[in-house]
């Protein structure tokens, strides 16, 4: 599972056997969201408030260049889109 951010206490990963459309997890403590990479659309989302999830959607869209950047490097010799 790499980490590929830290931001007050979220942690940016995805999972080693990943699959498209390219996104990202994260967490922290017992909240979690799931969000689309290309689309910014959260897939998955607990313990988390409107707040909070605001919050992530904006830092995904502000590091999204980095994280899709991982994403490809990551899974480039998987061809995964």
């Amino acid at each position: 599972m790499p980490t590929i951010l830290k931001v007050d206490g979220w942690r940016f990963f995805f999972f080693s056997d990943e699959h498209s459309p390219q996104h990202i997890h994260i967490e922290k403590a017992d909240a979690y969201a799931r969000i689309e990479l290309i689309t910014l659309k959260v897939t998955d989302s607990y313990n988390l408030n409107s707040k909070e999830l605001k919050k992530l959607l904006s830092l995904v869209k502000l590091n999204n260049e980095e994280l899709q950047k991982a994403w490809n490097e990551y899974f480039k010799q998987k061809n995964i889109d």
